[in-house]
């Protein structure tokens, strides 16, 4: 009885917020456009499917996955479990597991993102093949891994946020000026897919979790900011990837017309 309570309180706030989105649609298809809906029985089932969808997964959110993430938090820094013990509570060394599990939990989550499948198939059928969708998911997880666990060291050093973000981005421009310019568009989607369903409520539960955890930290000040590295980094590792890439390609032409010579 309780769960029925809980979802039909998902379920209308849900209705509430797909609203808008709904009357957008039907008002251009219909007024703007002047043409009929194409199969709206259909149209309408998908439409019922995706609000209880939504619905299910924020309950799945609140149930589950933050206060997993708090919890795994609150376990890997905990003082008995550091490297070194309470004692060293204030080193950012004792904390190599929580690196560790960040990097992990931002790699498994990426891999498994919805989002990033959907622009690592449509980037392989574009280029015909060029771009693997396997090698495009596993860059931009390893972008994300490197991401979370450096956000998770800034946390524990309680470092200032623009610090990082700046130094990325600086590194970013540098990036597009010398990547190959097929990858650029990819490698700036490639960022902004990460931060969708699966990856953002983990991550922002093991920043809450961590911050709460950690001596002398304010969650609402060093609580937040880990999906930002979430998505600046991924940009990072692919524009890399296809740097190193093409040097290993111009590379190897130079050693066969040396040698052909």
């Amino acid at each position: 009885m309780e769960f029925f309570i809980e979802f039909s309180g998902a379920f209308i706030s849900t209705c509430r917020d797909v609203l808008p989105i709904v009357v957008l649609l039907l008002g251009f298809q219909l007024f703007v456009l002047r043409q009929p809906i194409p199969h709206p029985w259909r149209v309408a089932m998908g439409g019922v499917y995706v609000v209880i969808g939504l619905s299910l997964f924020l309950m799945g959110l609140e149930k589950a996955l933050f206060p997993l993430g708090k919890v795994m938090a609150s376990q890997l820094s905990d003082p008995e479990f550091l490297w070194g013990g309470a004692a060293a509570t204030s080193q950012w060394t004792a904390y190599v597991w929580i690196y560790v599990f960040a990097a992990l939990i931002g790699f498994s989550t990426t891999i498994a993102e919805p989002s990033l499948l959907a622009v690592a198939i449509k980037a392989s059928e574009v280029s015909g093949g060029g771009i693997s969708q396997w090698g495009l998911r596993i860059t931009v997880a390893l972008g994300v891994a490197v991401g979370i666990a450096l956000g998770t060291f800034r946390i524990v050093t309680g470092t200032p946020l623009y610090m990082y973000i700046l130094v990325g981005y600086v590194v970013v421009i540098i990036q597009t000026f010398f990547a190959p310019k097929t990858i650029v568009a990819l490698a700036y989607d490639s960022g902004g897919v990460t931060t969708s369903t699966v990856t953002v409520p983990l991550v922002a539960a093991l920043g809450l979790g961590l911050s709460e955890a950690v001596p002398g930290r304010d969650p609402a000040l060093d609580g937040f900011g880990l999906i930002a590295f979430a998505s600046l980094f991924p940009v990072v590792a692919v524009m890399g990837y296809a740097q190193l890439a093409q040097w290993l390609s111009n590379r190897k032409k130079m050693q066969y017309q040396g040698g052909t010579r």
